[in-house]
């Protein structure tokens, strides 16, 4: 049971990094329309500073969420990409880890 809390986490941590990159391309894009006259620099500085908002409220919401609850809401489709995707994680780990135990071949 303690390697799928670990890869639910690990899950959890791959959609923070996905958001995080979302957030540095979305100000990419502002700055962008900012230089071409689009948008304001005010304009800008406050859509970036909601969107931040916005991502911050929504993962402290889902970081409260109790995985068996998150488990209640999905549908049987959700449940069977989610155990594929722990699985693949886990036969990934378990790669890395017969790697990292190799004896070195020189």
């Amino acid at each position: 049971m303690e390697k799928i809390s670990d890869s639910m986490k690990k899950i959890l941590l791959a959609g923070i990094g996905a958001a995080a990159t979302t957030a540095e391309k979305s100000k990419e894009i502002l700055d962008d329309l900012v230089k071409k006259g689009e948008l304001t620099v005010e304009q800008g500085k406050v859509l970036n500073e909601e969107l931040k908002h916005n991502v911050k409220q929504t993962f402290k919401k889902d970081e409260e969420k109790d995985p068996a609850d998150v488990l209640k809401g999905m549908s049987p489709e959700q449940i069977a990409a989610l155990k594929e995707a722990i699985a693949q994680k886990e036969a990934a780990d378990v790669a890395q880890d017969d790697e990292e135990e190799a004896p070195d071949e020189a």
